[in-house]
């Protein structure tokens, strides 16, 4: 897609779940073993390791963004692959963190559910 293209298509959470579904569906990823989770997760450490690299290496933003869209994909994916409501997920979650404390923990912000 061009920019202009990508100017004009809707950002929505849905048009986004709807995209993935279609590139699901296309390469028959449930019947293909693509959306087994251990696989699911390999890719995803796969990806993680490449937002590793460009951060640690300096890469170019535009890489960094395009490795972090990457597991964007993987993550919608996922929720799609075992099926839950990763939209639902998030806003659960957002609830929960809003409600914590933030903690420095070695000289960075930290907002975790701490044990003592």
């Amino acid at each position: 897609m061009n920019q202009n293209q990508i100017d004009q298509v809707s950002d929505s959470w849905n048009d986004m779940l709807t995209a993935v579904r279609a590139f699901h569906e296309k390469h028959a990823f449930r019947e293909r073993g693509g959306e087994e989770m251990t696989y699911r997760i390999a890719l995803m450490s796969e990806e993680l390791g490449e937002i590793a690299e460009c951060v640690t290496k300096g890469k170019p933003k535009d890489k960094l963004a395009e490795e972090v869209a990457d597991l964007l994909i993987l993550l919608i994916g996922t929720g799609i692959a075992a099926d839950f409501d990763l939209r639902r997920a998030f806003w659960d979650k957002m609830d929960l963190l809003a409600k914590r404390e933030g903690r420095m923990v070695n000289g960075r912000i930290r907002v975790s559910e701490f044990r003592e």
